[in-house]
């Protein structure tokens, strides 16, 4: 499956091989499939054939996803490595706004976050809720990962619209919505 898909890439990215716009269309597609899954599953020889093609690390499907969104999500830490060692942004963020980071802080792949913590993010990064990765290692009691976000220089004191800040939501305290 491999070497197949292997070649499909390589006939795909020339120009020697000629489709119609449909054809091109569903094959570009079934091969981000091909490629997201391998994200989710973590396997890391499919997605170095990916990587070997020279396919785009930070390709999305429909919900902004990408691959390393996906495999930080699952879990999936030899997948997360791999992609971060290839080049995959590991700042992007999904149509909400939410980074692998976050991902991996709510579900609480814990060597998937320090790992990404590592990257060149704003650790002050928010998504389209004005959340960080801090308020989320606060609101999820993963101490040990706010006490990195802190020395990486991440604001513990920042608000959300709320004004949930990762310090008051480490201690307990939620702020939400009054109802109109």
């Amino acid at each position: 499956m491999r070497i197949y898909l292997f070649v499909w890439l390589a006939l795909l990215s020339t120009s020697a091989f000629s489709t119609t716009p449909d054809d091109s269309t569903a094959l570009s597609a079934q091969l981000q499939d091909y490629y997201f899954d391998a994200a989710r599953r973590g396997d890391v020889p499919m997605l170095d054939t990916f990587i070997e093609a020279g396919y785009s690390l930070d390709t999305r499907d429909s919900r902004g996803y990408t691959a390393l969104i996906l495999a930080a999500y699952h879990g999936q830490t030899a997948a997360v490595e791999r992609l971060l060692a290839a080049g995959a942004d590991a700042c992007a963020q999904d149509q909400r706004g939410n980074t692998a980071l976050m991902g991996a802080i709510f579900k609480g792949e814990m060597q998937i976050a320090r790992t990404l913590l590592l990257a060149n993010c704003s650790p002050d990064q928010r998504n389209g809720a004005g959340q960080t990765a801090a308020m989320y290692a606060g609101l999820f009691k993963r101490a040990e990962l706010l006490d990195a976000l802190k020395a990486k220089g991440a604001d513990l004191e920042a608000e959300d619209p709320l004004g949930n800040s990762a310090t008051r939501l480490a201690s307990g305290e939620i702020r939400t919505a009054t109802p109109r």
